[in-house]
């Protein structure tokens, strides 16, 4: 009886050392695809659909090619023009609510499309301060546009803080870059 308990306990540590290899073997993910404008949907070499199946297109509510080139149009200057902000603020300034009023326009035209909002900083200040900081930019920015009326259904915020700046300089210059929310499109 000895020699089966003994056989039996191998048995289930070489099981265990199996599961254990298996439960920490890497996952590989895909990367995201490079769409070439810098945009989560892109338009860059994906013809006129802009990588979207038929199907999403109707989600979204756009059926004819034509609005499906005035969306990829108008989508690609929304995700392009950021709202920037002054040292170490979180309050709008006329510029960016003219920003963000056209910004609504879109969503008002698109209200099936899901935006997310990404307030970032300068490498100033800590990690801990920023992503803060990062935090109220984003919630400034949704605050002006569900004030104008629309729901916040399909809005989203998140803050980088620091960790994501596009401007990487360490002057005043590139500091102002990175003072902003952006506005990705999901979907």
């Amino acid at each position: 009886m000895k020699l089966g308990c003994e056989n039996l306990w191998k048995l289930f540590m070489v099981l265990l050392l199996i599961s254990a290899v298996s439960a920490c073997h890497k996952k590989t993910v895909p990367a995201a695809p490079d769409m070439g404008s810098g945009s989560s949907f892109g338009s860059g070499g994906m013809g006129s659909s802009g990588g979207l199946d038929d199907a999403k297109w109707r989600e979204l509510g756009i059926t004819s090619e034509a609005e499906k080139r005035e969306f990829l149009d108008k989508a690609a200057n929304f995700e392009n023009q950021d709202v920037y902000f002054d040292y170490d603020a979180y309050t709008l300034s006329e510029p960016a609510k003219k920003v963000l009023d056209e910004k609504i326009a879109f969503i008002k035209r698109w209200p099936k499309v899901k935006v997310t909002i990404e307030g970032h900083c300068d490498e100033r200040g800590t990690s801990e301060y920023n992503l803060a900081l990062g935090e109220r930019r984003a919630n400034s920015g949704l605050q002006y546009i569900t004030n104008s009326g629309l729901g916040h259904v399909n809005l989203s915020t998140v803050s980088y803080g620091k960790e994501r700046p596009i401007a990487t300089g360490h002057d005043e210059a590139s500091y102002a870059k990175n003072r902003r929310d952006h506005f990705a499109l999901n979907y």
